[in-house]
């Protein structure tokens, strides 16, 4: 079920954007917003993982590379990899100090995790193993390479949204004039915010599935929720600035916000998150 409610998300996530185009540009848009869909869908697919660690100034983590990170997290990683079935994904560390992880790859075999510093200086060893089991439960649930494609998709979104508001949307491949800048401002207003509840439920729903990987394979699930709750209380201590388009590949929010934000939010209430992990004990 999950996969049929995915393959229809990033279908309708591509409508969008083809959409968007001929809003902008009839005809002509639309053919432009197809070569460009099918560009983003290439590159999300072969180079997404790339460029999700090069915007976050990751550095590899190896016995050789960062050793005294790998003696933290290199072990526990390869038992967890042992326990899952799946190889072990290249390590990395950003400089960020506000604490979170993500995963991103296109495959098990083509996969990365991501942990910033703030993690490993606020948690103790059992809370890190929670969190990058999490993530490799995105990698064991394939979600990674539909959060990249849905994140790269949604920037090109976005981009059109943005071309459409300065430069108005067509009315017509026939009608003189041939701009109309109320349809572009509608698709500056709509495109986004279609782009952004698209990527919520792409999101939200798997979030619960990599919680209960992450119980199932350390064996317990006090780790991860403890882990959860010095995410959520140390995210507003120390904001972390981040891409909207990648927000859903971390393990909580890195965007800060209340009100409608919160309606829009990629990640489940960590509360809610926390409940279901104790259910399962």
């Amino acid at each position: 079920m999950n996969a049929i409610k995915t393959a229809f998300l990033l279908g309708l996530l591509s409508s969008v954007l083809l959409l968007g185009g001929q809003a902008v540009a009839g005809k002509q848009g639309l053919v432009i917003a197809l070569g460009l869909a099918l560009v983003m869908n290439g590159v999300s697919f072969f180079y997404s993982e790339k460029i999700a660690l090069s915007m976050y100034q990751a550095q590899p983590v190896s016995p050789a590379a960062n050793p005294h990170i790998w003696a933290r997290i290199g072990p526990m990683t390869q038992n967890l990899c042992r326990k899952m079935g799946i190889p072990m994904p290249k390590l990395w560390v950003t400089p960020e100090h506000s604490p979170n992880a993500f995963a991103t790859g296109r495959s098990p075999s083509h996969a990365s995790v991501a942990v910033t510093v703030g993690i490993l200086e606020l948690m103790d060893d059992r809370e890190v193993e929670g969190v990058i089991a999490h993530e490799l439960g995105h990698i064991v649930n394939r979600d990674i390479l539909i959060s990249s494609i849905a994140a790269m998709v949604g920037s090109a979104i976005s981009s059109v949204a943005q071309f459409g508001y300065f430069f108005g949307g067509s009315r017509g491949d026939d009608e003189e004039g041939g701009r109309n800048p109320v349809v572009g401002l509608l698709m500056m207003i709509i495109a986004p915010l279609a782009a952004g509840i698209i990527q919520m439920a792409i999101s939200r729903t798997r979030e619960f599935g990599a919680d209960a990987a992450a119980a199932k394979y350390t064996g317990s699930p006090f780790g991860l929720i403890s882990a959860l709750g010095k995410l959520e209380g140390w995210k507003e201590r120390i904001p972390m600035e981040a891409s909207p388009a990648t927000a859903h590949m971390f393990i909580i929010a890195p965007l800060l916000g209340g009100g409608l934000s919160s309606l829009f939010s990629t990640h489940p209430k960590t509360e809610d998150r926390i409940a279901a992990l104790r259910r399962l004990a």
